[in-house]
């Protein structure tokens, strides 16, 4: 009964251990850069892989797609310097 109850702990503490692996980071996301492709195949906001709009641009060419700025992007909240204490 004993070895039993070790094996199922075990084998919990695996399965655990196998699922905290496989999380991805929010950093490593694409979806942070400024330009995404837009259409009906990509839907909204679309694939965000894009730095320049001339990158975007390329892709978009010759497909029903266009480019949009990023909703990730456009409504982040500004970084500003911190106060110096007075």
């Amino acid at each position: 009964m004993r070895r039993t109850s070790w094996a199922i702990v075990a084998f919990a503490a695996l399965g655990m251990s196998w699922m905290a692996g496989s999380v991805q980071p929010a950093a490593a996301d694409p979806y942070d850069y400024p330009w995404c492709i837009q259409g009906r195949d990509e839907g909204y906001p679309g694939y965000c892989g894009y730095q320049t709009y001339e990158q975007c641009q390329a892709s978009a060419s010759g497909r029903d797609a266009y480019c949009g700025i990023n909703p990730r992007v456009a409504f982040s909240q500004q970084r500003t310097a911190p106060r110096a204490p007075r």
